[in-house]
C-alpha cells in the first residue's frame, strides 16, 4: 500500500537526485562575481586577478560585476539574496562581513553570519603606519612613546569610520592607553597626503596610497599592524614591537562568499578553484605587487576565522564607541 510517507520519501529522492545532477555538471554557464567597490580598488582588483586562473579551474568565466554603495552593503545584499546555486559570488573586505554588522546593526539589510557563506580567504592587507618625515621617530617603540608623551595632541587619519583602518588605531589607542584622535577621510589618498604637509600626525594606510609619498621622502614607515612584516617592505617592524603591544594584530582581509543556501558541494567545488589559483606563484606575485599578502583557508577555516575577527572588530567598535555617523 502506498502511503503518504512512501510519496513524501519518494518526492525527497528525486529532489535530491536531481541537486546532485545538478551539481555534477556545475558550473555550465558563466559566474557572477559581485564587488561593493568601484573598478581599481583592492577588492575589485582581487576579483579579477583571480578570475582567470579559476575559470581555467572550472571551465567557466567569472564575470565581474561592481556594485558600489552604502559601506559594500548593496553587493554584500545582492548576493544574501541571490539563489544558492553557485553563480553568484560576493568579493568582499572585512568591512561588509566582520565590522559592518557591529556598526550599522539594525540598519543592517543582510546577517552576514546567516545569509552569506564563507568560500575562502583570498589574502590579508596589512595597514602600514606611517608618519612625516620630519617627525622624530623611526620604531614602533618611538612613536608609542611619542604618542604617551604628547597625549591628547596628536591624531591619526584613514580611509573612513568604521573600517579597518580606523579600527587598527582604535586598538593601538586601547592597548597602548595613548590618545590619538581619529581623523576620517574619503579614501586613503587624501588621508596621507595631508599626513605628509603635516596637517595629521599618522596615518593607518594601505600600501598603494602610501608608498608613492614614502619614495618621494615626505613620509616614513614606521609600522606594519600584522604580526609579519610585509615581503614588500622587510625593513618595517610590527607595531607589536612596541612595549605593550607584544598580542597586538589587526589586517584588512579579502574573501570570496556565496548565498547561505549554497550547498556544502558547490562551496567546495568553488574553494578548490580558488585555491588551486592562489597556489599559482604569478598570481601570488601580481598580489603581493599590490600590498595583499596571499593566504589560502579551506572552506571550514575560514568560517571561523571570519567568526573570530567579528568578535574583535565588534569589541573594538564597542569600546571605543564607534557608530556609523562617527
Amino acid at each position: 500500500m502506498i502511503t503518504r510517507r512512501h510519496l513524501a520519501a519518494t518526492a525527497g529522492l528525486a529532489l535530491a537526485a536531481r541537486s546532485a545532477r545538478a551539481q555534477g555538471g556545475f558550473p555550465n554557464r558563466p559566474i557572477r562575481s559581485i564587488v561593493g567597490y568601484p573598478p581599481g580598488g583592492g577588492v575589485d582588483i582581487v576579483a579579477r586577478l583571480i578570475g582567470e586562473p579559476m575559470r581555467a579551474a572550472l571551465g567557466q568565466p567569472l564575470v565581474v560585476e561592481n556594485r558600489p554603495g552604502a559601506s559594500a552593503m548593496i553587493a554584500a545584499q545582492a548576493v544574501a539574496k541571490a539563489p544558492g546555486d553557485g553563480y553568484t559570488l560576493l568579493f568582499a573586505a572585512a568591512g561588509e562581513i566582520a565590522a559592518n554588522p557591529a556598526l550599522y546593526k539594525e540598519r543592517m539589510s543582510y546577517d552576514a553570519e546567516r545569509e552569506l557563506a564563507p568560500v575562502t580567504l583570498c589574502g590579508t592587507v596589512p595597514c602600514l603606519v606611517v608618519v612625516p618625515s620630519s617627525l622624530p621617530v623611526r620604531t614602533p617603540a618611538e612613536l608609542i612613546a611619542y604618542a604617551r608623551a604628547n597625549k591628547g595632541k596628536l591624531s591619526f587619519s584613514s580611509s573612513g569610520i568604521g573600517n579597518p583602518q580606523h579600527l587598527a588605531g582604535e586598538l593601538m589607542n586601547r592597548m597602548a592607553g595613548t590618545d590619538v584622535l581619529h581623523v576620517p577621510y574619503r579614501g586613503s589618498v587624501p588621508a596621507v597626503t595631508d599626513v605628509a604637509s603635516d596637517r595629521v600626525t599618522m596615518s593607518f594606510s594601505s600600501l598603494g596610497a602610501a608608498l608613492p609619498l614614502i619614495q618621494e621622502g615626505k613620509l616614513r614607515a614606521i609600522a606594519v599592524t600584522s604580526k609579519e612584516r610585509m615581503p614588500q617592505l622587510p625593513e618595517v617592524a610590527p607595531l607589536r614591537e612596541a612595549p605593550g603591544l607584544e598580542n597586538y594584530e589587526l589586517v584588512n582581509w579579502f574573501g570570496i562568499f556565496a548565498p547561505g543556501t549554497t550547498p556544502a558541494p558547490l562551496l567546495e567545488r568553488l574553494a578548490s578553484a580558488a585555491e588551486s589559483a592562489l597556489a599559482e606563484p604569478s598570481l601570488a606575485a601580481k598580489l603581493n605587487d599590490q600590498g595583499i599578502i596571499p593566504r589560502r583557508l579551506s572552506t571550514t577555516a575560514f568560517r571561523a576565522f571570519v567568526q573570530e575577527e567579528a568578535g574583535k572588530f565588534a569589541a573594538i567598535i564597542r569600546d571605543a564607541g564607534i557608530t556609523a555617523e562617527g
